[in-house]
């Protein structure tokens, strides 16, 4: 097979773009099948781009934001152009052959980084100058639908080629985009791989969406915790894509987590949400996590309050042992974990033991016995 036939773009897509375009923006009648070619976010986007009055023959200046405004960006996305850096460099090299570059953006849009642009002074270097400086607003109330400002609005991650952008002026770009999620769990930005006038390369939404990915880890790489636990599904090879990532306080608190860790736990973390704790997500005692550290283990298994199990590694996070926590010289042993999930099954139970020896399915008299032999010498009885 030529390799062009694997490359170009099929001319039917483009005539359904420009057909979904005539329907959706300047309202002819719809054709079903070219009004499905076009994604249902680009849609939104094109609406929303009408609803604000604006129209795809308006011209774009691609204009930076004021000077103190680039310097406030700057100073609030200091740590995020820090871990964004080297992954930049490495998709530099990764797309130099391509006439691809990479721009970084802060959750509003604003340029805060940029990959080595095209070399030349042609056309599409200069369109790729216009958008490729520090401060640049290229949100999508600046310049509409493109792939940062459809990343940041629909927080995933997106691929536009030429007139799927809304305005004339942007149809010479294509580009892939992936938002940015902080430790916790807040979009912070998105990063944009951008050609023009180039051959269509929609796989590079996929490599967009691991370079944020790395950048993400980078950053909780970088939070300061106590206890920092890399995760994995027991079984499972560890990736830089698929490790999850816990950052543990001295007291507990989860203070931070990457993206491959928060949908193995189902705990997506917010800024507005109540701090979890440790011992919300894992039936072990957190004194064991942090003496497993000490000792230096490779990896534990570990059981969830939802049944499942994880492998985890736990690391000290470069702040010193808690205070106050007890040692201990031995591994996590089973009857621990056991107690612990049984006392559990009893307090959601309201202290009803019957109700909770049902939920476990084991007898009455197998709690009070387990439980008994859980109790620390001299408690009350």
């Amino acid at each position: 097979m030529p390799v062009a036939s694997i490359v170009s773009p099929a001319p039917e897509r483009s005539l359904a773009i420009a057909q979904a375009r005539r329907e959706l923006i300047h309202g002819e009648s719809p054709r079903a099948r070219a009004t499905a070619r076009v994604d249902s976010w680009i849609s939104r986007s094109w609406q929303r781009c009408i609803e604000a009055g604006r129209r795809p023959q308006q011209r774009i200046s691609f204009d930076p934001v004021s000077q103190s405004a680039q310097r406030d960006a700057a100073e609030r996305n200091r740590v995020l152009v820090a871990a964004a850096r080297p992954v930049i460099e490495r998709l530099s090299r990764a797309i130099a052959d391509t006439r691809y570059f990479a721009i970084l953006t802060d959750a509003d849009g604003i340029v805060v980084d940029v990959g080595n642009l095209p070399d030349g002074t042609d056309a599409a270097s200069r369109y790729a100058r216009d958008i490729g400086r520090i401060g640049v607003d290229l949100s999508e109330r600046a310049i509409g639908t493109s792939a940062i400002g459809t990343a940041l609005a629909e927080q995933e991650s997106v691929w536009l080629h030429r007139g799927e952008h809304f305005f004339d002026d942007t149809s010479v770009y294509s580009c892939a985009g992936a938002p940015l999620f902080g430790p916790r769990g807040d979009c912070i930005g998105m990063l944009d791989l951008t050609g023009v006038q180039v051959v269509e390369r929609p796989e590079l939404r996929h490599l967009a969406t691991l370079s944020a990915r790395s950048i993400e880890n980078m950053l909780v790489l970088r939070e300061p915790c106590e206890l920092l636990l890399r995760l994995a599904w027991p079984g499972s090879a560890a990736s830089e894509a698929t490790e999850g990532l816990l950052c543990i306080d001295g007291e507990g608190r989860v203070t931070g987590a990457n993206a491959a860790a928060r949908q193995m736990l189902h705990q997506p973390l917010a800024r507005e949400q109540q701090a979890l704790h440790f011992n919300d997500l894992f039936a072990l005692p957190l004194h064991m996590m942090f003496d497993a550290a000490r000792r230096g283990d490779a990896m534990l298994e570990v059981p969830l309050w939802s049944g499942l199990r994880v492998q985890v590694q736990p690391q000290h996070g470069g702040r010193g042992a808690p205070g106050g926590l007890p040692a201990a010289d031995s591994r996590p042993r089973l009857r621990d974990v056991e107690t612990a999930l049984i006392r559990k099954a009893v307090a959601d139970a309201r202290g009803n033991v019957a109700e909770a020896a049902r939920a476990l399915g084991i007898s009455r008299a197998t709690v009070y016995r387990k439980l008994w032999r859980g109790r620390p010498a001299g408690a009350p009885d």
